[in-house]
């Protein structure tokens, strides 16, 4: 059987947790169409009758503001330098941006594995496949690599460096079998590195926390979304019941009615979406309680970010 673990890294919203989740065949990973909706890595485990990959769904690389955003970087460059198999996937609806040519002069300059790049959203017209693949040729010829094997530094497929490129079309219409496939040929031959009966090794407390904030993000769109952090506080478990107690944390007052909104109209309909969610992910009964805190520049709190699991 076949193994490896994979990183899937690139910029924010190019759809890597959506990759993720189709691959597993489960949601383990929240989406939204709000950036930087990861932010801890997460790792879906898809058991195959070829083997088993171990992906690692990383928070998208931006340009970082304070110290939650240079946490968020942090996460993504360490989980690509341990793993077996690098998947960069790119938004190719839209023309390459700098964190896109930056994934590709850092893989040319230093990575000398194996490297699968994805164009997603192919389906989408017009689509900038073509100015991604000449992009990377582009950088390929003005990039110094570190590197001293000459095959390495030329960024060659033949040399230490293995890069192959897939044209999925969108993951929500099936386009993730290609590259399915083109995983497990890269994959070594191996042992299991977990269970075959779990999808994820995901900590409760994150999950619970990712899920009540996914839930705020279908309703806040742009007004609150970047500031707005869950630290879940206590979770009491039995068999038939998890009583768990959360704060929504945000930056500023004025944010707080935001939050809440009117009549407490999104705080409700985020609870019952989440308690739902988590009912179904962990097949028991889910009791949340909410409450908004004003906590300035919670972001750059390192005590707060630990207890959050962010560090």
């Amino acid at each position: 059987m076949k193994s490896a673990v994979v990183a899937v890294v690139g910029r924010t919203n190019a759809g890597k947790s959506t990759l993720v989740n189709r691959l597993v065949g489960e949601k383990v990973s929240i989406v939204s169409p709000v950036e930087q909706t990861t932010r801890n890595m997460v790792r879906g485990i898809v058991e195959d009758a070829r083997g088993q990959l171990v992906l690692l769904d990383t928070p998208g690389l931006h340009k970082a503001v304070g110290e939650l955003g240079r946490l968020l970087n942090r996460t993504a460059r360490r989980s690509a330098a341990g793993a077996d198999i690098l998947c960069v996937l790119f938004d190719a609806s839209v023309m390459p941006q700098l964190e896109d040519i930056g994934w590709m002069q850092r893989i040319v300059r230093e990575h000398t594995g194996r490297v699968l790049f994805v164009l997603n959203k192919t389906d989408k017209e017009p689509t900038c496949a073509s100015e991604f693949l000449a992009e990377f040729e582009r950088v390929k010829a003005e990039t110094p690599a570190q590197a001293e094997d000459a095959d390495a530094q030329a960024g060659r497929e033949d040399g230490p460096q293995t890069v192959r490129w897939v044209k999925a079309v969108s993951t929500v219409e099936g386009g993730e079998k290609e590259v399915l496939d083109a995983l497990f040929e890269m994959a070594d031959e191996g042992e299991r590195l977990f269970p075959e009966d779990i999808v994820t090794d995901y900590p409760k407390r994150l999950a619970i926390a990712d899920s009540i904030r996914e839930k705020f993000l279908r309703h806040l769109h742009q007004e609150v979304p970047h500031e707005l952090g869950i630290y879940v506080k206590e979770l009491r478990e039995t068999p038939e019941r998890w009583d768990v107690a959360a704060e929504i944390l945000v930056n500023r007052p004025s944010q707080k009615p935001i939050v809440i909104g009117r009549g407490a109209e999104i705080i409700k309909k985020a609870r019952k979406a989440a308690e739902r969610e988590l009912k179904e992910l962990f097949d028991v009964k889910v009791a949340l309680e909410l409450w908004v805190r004003v906590e300035p520049d919670w972001m750059k709190n390192k005590q707060l970010l630990a207890r959050m699991g962010y560090l």
